[in-house]
């Protein structure tokens, strides 16, 4: 749970948000279009769950009650929903969102890295399945 990808993420939604306010589509704001709004509400939605999530395993951690499937759980879970995030603000970038002059894509491709870095997706899948069923995948 990367504070720094997710203060990244927040200030991304941001940047999109301000993108769609001030791009004009057929004589209307882009922001003014249901499914513009409704993927800002999505990834909004996702980016605060996480938010959420990374507080409480905080707290438990502190608190000397976090558990290794705890961990598995916030790191796939975040991880995941800041890749789709970063690739949702692509779409609402449109052609703009594969250009330097916004870096969504460069921060996806970050993002990608993370999926290494903070142990592969499978086997934070293999700790929850054990945790979920008593048998351990890795013997």
């Amino acid at each position: 749970m990367d504070r720094a990808a997710s203060s990244k993420d927040a200030k991304r939604a941001r940047n999109q948000r301000h993108y769609a306010k001030s791009r004009e589509v057929f004589n209307r704001p882009l922001a003014s279009f249901q499914l513009t709004q409704a993927k800002l509400a999505d990834m909004t939605l996702e980016l605060q769950k996480g938010f959420l999530l990374a507080l409480h395993l905080g707290r438990l951690k502190d608190d000397h009650r976090l558990e290794p499937r705890q961990v598995s759980l916030g790191k796939l879970n975040n991880v995941r929903e800041a890749l789709a995030i970063a690739r949702e603000c692509r779409t609402i970038l449109g052609a703009n969102g594969i250009t330097l002059e916004y870096p969504v894509m460069r921060h996806a491709n970050n993002l990608e890295s993370v999926l290494t870095y903070e142990g592969t997706s499978e086997v934070h899948q293999l700790v929850i399945g054990q945790a979920l069923t008593g048998y351990s995948a890795f013997s």
